[in-house]
């Protein structure tokens, strides 16, 4: 069986489930916000259980866990949102048991194949952690400063002149239910002042790029499209994403070895990368690929090839 483990209106997971459904594939999904009546669990280990064995149970389904062979860990509702009606200091008490017991138990399935593991993606989820790792595996990135020093963040921009500031986990949930975003912008040394002293910040030298390259990566298969704005806006995100023109690049291949080696040093089956690509050599011939980030659990549905990547995610799963 094949556990989907999201919430109820994820399309990219739909995405992925009908795509497993085209190879007649055994799926459960399952959003582990529905404990309770919706969603009754027991398992046990011990006496001469080895490892958890047991049963979880929807109004449609009686799945046992030992005859998970892999797990699709999507973007399940959080725990919170279940016991919003509680008192504060039970609603916390009861999500945390929740997130504990029952979360510990779906991220601990015996010899089932991960895509991607929640606790890898909470490593890979850290700027640091992902610059430190592209680093290593030999990417190119941007000289990039992380402090709450007021004094080093003017310094750095003096000395790399054209700066740029990134959020590490984008805006706060806005309490009227909207959407909210931190789009990367420009900074200037002036720019910088006492407020920098408040909390961390991360500041990169500039990439002057050409385009931008979304690179998604499932198992060993590699789909990437460049991406350009008509406007040639600093972050593509911001603008109108049906005014996007999308083209498919071929990925040179010490960027494609990179790429794997950065996925297998998380433990990730899947990620989504961004790139900046900044024209070099005469006339512009070659382009260099500066890494931006990696998003462990990062959306793709939008992509012009997602039916390809939907097909490439039924094949580690299945394969799993």
């Amino acid at each position: 069986m094949i556990l989907v483990v999201t919430a109820p209106e994820d399309v990219t997971a739909n995405l992925v489930i009908s795509a497993l459904n085209d190879r007649g594939a055994n799926i459960a999904r399952v959003d582990p916000a529905d404990i309770g009546h919706d969603l009754v669990f027991g398992a046990c280990i011990g006496d001469g259980l080895p490892t958890w064995t047991g049963r979880l149970q929807t109004p449609t389904r009686d799945i046992a866990l030992d005859e998970i062979g892999a797990v699709y860990h999507r973007r399940p509702t959080p725990y919170t949102a279940r016991f919003s009606h509680l008192p504060p200091q039970a609603r916390d008490f009861a999500a945390t048991e929740a997130r504990f017991g029952l979360g510990g138990i779906l991220s601990n399935l015996h010899s089932a194949k991960y895509v991607n593991h929640p606790l890898a993606v909470t490593r890979a989820d850290f700027k640091p952690a992902q610059l430190q790792m592209a680093a290593a595996c030999g990417f190119s990135i941007p000289p990039t400063l992380i402090t709450n020093d007021t004094g080093k963040a003017r310094e750095f921009a003096k000395e790399h002149g054209s700066v740029i500031y990134k959020s590490f986990r984008g805006a706060p949930h806005p309490t009227d239910g909207n959407t909210a975003a931190i789009w990367t912008q420009r900074i200037n040394e002036k720019d910088l002042d006492e407020s920098v002293s408040v909390t961390a910040h991360m500041f990169q030298q500039e990439v002057n790029k050409s385009a931008d390259a979304r690179v998604t990566v499932v198992g060993r298969s590699v789909f990437a499209s460049r991406i350009t704005t008509p406007d040639g806006s600093l972050d593509w995100r911001r603008g109108d994403w049906s005014e996007l023109v999308h083209a498919p690049i071929a990925v040179p291949y010490e960027i494609e070895r990179a790429l794997l080696a950065y996925l297998d040093g998380f433990g990730l089956a899947f990620g989504c990368f961004d790139f900046a690509l900044e024209a070099v050599g005469t006339g512009g011939a070659a382009e260099r690929w500066t890494f931006i980030e990696c998003n462990p659990n990062g959306q793709w549905g939008w992509l012009p090839n997602s039916d390809a990547i939907a097909n490439a995610f039924a094949y580690v799963l299945m394969e799993g």
